[in-house]
C-alpha cells in the first residue's frame, strides 16, 4: 500500500516536472533558448487563478482562461525583454536576464499577494484504487500532462504552424524568405511556455497551497527533466518527468524525506553520464 500511494504521489508530481519541461522544450525547440522564469509562470498562474477565484469570486473556468491569457502575456514579456535583446545581439546574456526578471515576478508577488501559503481546492472528490484514495485531481493531473504532450508533438510534425515554428531555429533567413515572422515566432514559443507553466501551477496548487515561492523548486527540477528527457523531444521530457516523480516518491517513501533531493539528482546524474543527449533525446548532426 505505502508503495501504491508512493506511485500515485509520483505520478502527479512527475506530471508537475514534465508539463514545465514541456516548457523549456517548446522554446530551445524554437529559438535555442530557454526560460529560466519558467519556475514563476507556473506561481503566477496559481497566483492568477486563486486571485480570480477566491478573491474576486469569478467561475474557475472564467478565472483560469483569464489566468492563462495573463500568463501568456507574462512569457511573451519575457521573451522581448529578457531575451531578444541578448540573442539578437549573439550574446548568452539572455540566460542571467531570464532568471533576474523570474525573481522581480517572485519578488512583486511577495508583496503584493503576501507570503503566507493559501490554500486553493478547486476540485473535491475522487475514488478507491487498490484500497487508496485518490482525488479527481491526482488522476487528472497525469492525463492533462500526457495529453498537451501529445497535442504538442501533433502539433509541431504534422500542422504548418508547428513546422513552421521548428523551421525558425533550423535556418531563421531562410524561415524569413518562406514569409514566417521570426520574432513572432520565438515571441509565441515564450507565450506557450509560460501556458504550460500556469496550467501546471494550478493543477498543483490544491496540493501545495499557493504562495510566491512555490514555483522556485519546480522550476529547477523541471530544467533537470528537460535535459534528462532530451530537451529536443516533446514525449521526451514528459517521460522524463514522470520518471522523476516516480522515483521521487518512491525514495521518499521507502528511505525518507532526507535522501529524496540526494539520490534523485544522483540518479539523473547517472544518467546523463550514460546517455549525454538524455534518456529519450537524438545526438545533434553538425556540419563541419
Amino acid at each position: 500500500m505505502l508503495v501504491t500511494s508512493a506511485l500515485i504521489t509520483g505520478l502527479g508530481l512527475g506530471s508537475m516536472y514534465g508539463l514545465l519541461a514541456l516548457g523549456f522544450h517548446v522554446t530551445y525547440a524554437v529559438s535555442a533558448t530557454v526560460n529560466f522564469a519558467q519556475g514563476s509562470a507556473m506561481m503566477l498562474g496559481a497566483v492568477f487563478a486563486y486571485t480570480f477565484a477566491i478573491r474576486l469570486g469569478l467561475p474557475f473556468s472564467v478565472a483560469a482562461f483569464i489566468s492563462l491569457s495573463l500568463c501568456a502575456a507574462y512569457g511573451a514579456l519575457v521573451e522581448i525583454l529578457a531575451v531578444r535583446p541578448f540573442a539578437r545581439r549573439g550574446s548568452n546574456a539572455w540566460l542571467m536576464a531570464t532568471v533576474a526578471l523570474g525573481i522581480v515576478a517572485d519578488n512583486t508577488v511577495l508583496f503584493t499577494f503576501g507570503k503566507e501559503p493559501r490554500g486553493f481546492q478547486w476540485t473535491q472528490g475522487g475514488f478507491d484504487v487498490a484500497g487508496i484514495h485518490v482525488s479527481y485531481l491526482q488522476a487528472m493531473i497525469p492525463v492533462t500532462g500526457l495529453f498537451l504532450a501529445g497535442v504538442l508533438n501533433f502539433y509541431t510534425k504534422n500542422t504548418r504552424t508547428g513546422k513552421a515554428m521548428l523551421a525558425v531555429v533550423q535556418n531563421p533567413e531562410a524561415a524569413r524568405l518562406m514569409g514566417i515572422n521570426v520574432p513572432v515566432a520565438i515571441c509565441a514559443a515564450y507565450a506557450l511556455s509560460a501556458v504550460l507553466a500556469g496550467v501546471a501551477g494550478m493543477l498543483i496548487a490544491p496540493l501545495f497551497n499557493v504562495n510566491a515561492d512555490m514555483g522556485t523548486v519546480f522550476g529547477l527540477k523541471a530544467f533537470a527533466v528537460a535535459i534528462l528527457g532530451g530537451i529536443s523531444s516533446a514525449w521526451g521530457v514528459m517521460l522524463a518527468g514522470l520518471l522523476f516523480g516516480v522515483t521521487e516518491g518512491m525514495i521518499t517513501a521507502l528511505l525518507g524525506s532526507t535522501y529524496t533531493q540526494i539520490l534523485t539528482f544522483a540518479l539523473v546524474i547517472v544518467a546523463l553520464a550514460l546517455k549525454p543527449d538524455g534518456l529519450f533525446g537524438t545526438a545533434g548532426v553538425k556540419k563541419v
